[in-house]
């Protein structure tokens, strides 16, 4: 297949960018910077030059792709419900690009608002102003072929810039890695390699569901996340209450486990890469933090 990737050169988005092309798929992706453009075309895609502003050059690339893989998505939380808007937006164009054919659309989720154990049949609450599933099914009930990937809270791999670093930076900055209460709230996790197979393997298999979940690490405590911080990091971890974490608070004190054993099934996926413990434990993980 022709694939067109937004966000190729993202952390999650590259990697997809890499199992599609190794999978001998031909990839598109969009790249805002020259840098960016450069990154990309030495991993063997075409380049399309562009952002998540530019309307036509979004519905000129979905046409001409035989398969959409959305995984853009600006992280800058000062803007989250300006974010959580055009990613609702960009998903109608690329969805409306794509309408009456049988062009296939995958868009990009996570876990807030999911009860702990759910499966993929099972809907979030609207916890969150990020719309990417709710748009997903608008366009479902126009006849688009689309479908949401579930990313769990912690999609990590050496040189993570996600929400674990965030964490880390956090001890760092005060001295201590922590955990909220009694530290049993539990999140999940997926090395990101294995979850780009996720996106492709849903492409190959004809997007037969509405919603896959990449999750293999289904319920991490949260206190034992913050152990392994503490012990890399050489640093007390300890309990502490919700100001600790600023911002972060709900994530930190979420619960973000899901089970994925409807997508291992209907995928044939199996998780390869190091669970999220041992990642934590390794100390070249840290290097770039």
């Amino acid at each position: 297949m022709h694939v067109f990737v937004t966000g190729a050169t993202g952390w999650v988005g590259s990697a997809v960018v890499e199992d599609l092309i190794a999978a001998g798929h031909e990839v598109s992706g969009l790249a805002r910077s020259t840098d960016k453009a450069r990154a990309l075309a030495a991993a063997g895609a075409h380049v399309i030059h562009g952002s998540l502003e530019d309307s036509d050059i979004l519905r000129h690339a979905a046409q001409n792709a035989d398969a959409v893989i959305h995984t853009a998505f600006n992280h800058d939380f000062s803007r989250f419900v300006e974010n959580c808007e055009q990613d609702r937006r960009v998903i109608e164009q690329l969805g409306a690009a794509i309408e009456g054919s049988d062009r296939m659309l995958l868009v990009t989720s996570g876990l807030s608002g999911m009860a702990s154990g759910a499966t993929e049949l099972d809907q979030p609450k609207p916890v969150s102003p990020r719309q990417s599933e709710a748009a997903a099914h608008v366009l479902s009930q126009r006849g688009v072929h689309v479908a949401a990937v579930r990313l769990a809270p912690s999609v990590h791999g050496l040189g993570d810039h996600g929400f674990i670093p965030i964490l880390v930076r956090l001890a760092r900055e005060t001295g201590v890695s922590a955990w909220y209460g009694d530290g049993q709230n539990v999140w999940s996790g997926v090395h990101r390699r294995d979850a780009a197979r996720v996106y492709r393997l849903a492409l190959e298999q004809g997007v037969t569901e509405r919603v896959y979940h990449a999750v293999a690490d289904q319920a991490v405590p949260f206190q034992a996340i913050a152990q392994a911080l503490a012990q890399q990091l050489g640093l007390p971890a300890e309990a502490r209450e919700r100001e600790h974490f600023g911002w972060f608070a709900n994530m930190a004190a979420g619960n973000m486990a899901v089970s994925s054993v409807r997508t291992r099934a209907l995928l044939d996926w199996m998780p390869t890469g190091p669970d999220l413990l041992t990642e934590l434990n390794n100390p070249a993980y840290y290097t770039h933090i």
